[in-house]
């Protein structure tokens, strides 16, 4: 499959879009808001460029037996005279801070930041001057020397902080035309710190593991003191006065929440799926992963929470966290 817009021939009808950051996220984005007639250009670096200049945008999505091909113009900087109606910026959680001068500089207004997030609020009070929002899409995988291999479920969450301008018109102008399930969210400062309380303890599995989440397998009583950890989290968040989000996750203390969790673990260590969607990247990305935690046991602490499942998984996930 090949995407042969020259996106630059397009006119002015489509948004001009920057995606900062090629990796799994950024890869997937670059290629869905190409496939869709966007002015899109990503920004790579090093030997990762080179290799998108030389052979082109390649991904292979996990379930097709395809590779798709996306021709798409590549910069290794943010120039501070490069306009664009749009960046998003798909960086590691860790990679943040060092990105703000840059966009500052940038004379581009609507600022995304994709990913995991935690210091939402202050990452937006960084930025005063741009209008700031933030967003998390379903996708997962591995980048390999010349491809991305990757699961990409074509949804994304996207909106600013509680109080904000609303953004729900100029977010369905940048995804228009698009194959995404769009999910406006207003209070994403929520959204991210549950999501963060969420995926933590999984996390955890993964560097009890090595990696290997198919030894989890069968192990329910582990996998139920997953779910009591990411009880803990949700908890400290509701108590601290925000919201557990999405709202599916309120009745997040019934019975009926833990037998749906419950099977999502079972299914993750059972089977493929896993090592794709949480392995990989808590493999890969230990920093970030250690980042996020330390940063929301400070918001924890901040609140007098207590959380000691969520501490004794950590001390079982040894060497990795730091």
């Amino acid at each position: 499959i090949r995407d042969l817009r020259m996106s630059r021939g397009l006119g002015d009808v489509y948004k001009r879009q920057l995606v900062y950051g090629a990796g799994v996220l950024g890869c997937n984005l670059a290629r869905n808001l190409l496939r869709a007639g966007k002015d899109v250009t990503l920004l790579a670096r090093g030997n990762w460029a080179a290799e998108i200049r030389r052979n082109d945008l390649r991904i292979k999505d996990k379930f097709s037996l395809c590779t798709s091909v996306s021709r798409i113009p590549v910069v290794t900087e943010l120039a501070p005279d490069a306009m664009y109606d749009v960046i998003f910026v798909v960086l590691r959680y860790t990679q943040l801070d060092s990105a703000l001068d840059t966009l500052r500089a940038n004379q581009t207004k609507n600022i995304v930041f994709v990913g995991n997030n935690v210091q939402a609020r202050a990452l937006a009070a960084a930025l005063p001057e741009k209008n700031v929002l933030f967003a998390f899409a379903l996708s997962a995988g591995h980048r390999e020397p010349d491809r991305v291999v990757s699961i990409d479920l074509k949804k994304i969450t996207i909106g600013q902080l509680r109080g904000a301008v609303s953004n729900a018109e100029l977010i369905g102008e940048i995804f228009g035309g698009t194959k995404y399930k769009v999910v406006y969210e207003p209070n994403m400062e929520d959204y991210l710190l549950c999501h963060a309380a969420f995926v933590m303890p999984a996390a955890f599995a993964c560097y009890k593991t090595d990696g290997d989440l198919k030894k989890l397998r069968g192990d329910t009583a582990y996998l139920n003191r997953l779910l009591d950890a990411n009880i803990e989290g949700y908890r400290a968040i509701r108590n601290a006065g925000h919201d557990i989000l999405p709202k599916t996750d309120a009745d997040f203390e019934s019975e009926k929440y833990r037998k749906t969790c419950l099977r999502f673990f079972k299914l993750m260590c059972a089977t493929s799926l896993g090592k794709l969607c949480a392995s990989d990247h808590a493999m890969n990305a230990i920093d970030e992963m250690s980042a996020l935690n330390r940063d929301i046991k400070r918001f924890f602490d901040e609140n007098g929470a207590a959380y000691p499942v969520w501490q004794a998984l950590e001390a079982e996930a040894g060497r990795y966290l730091r």
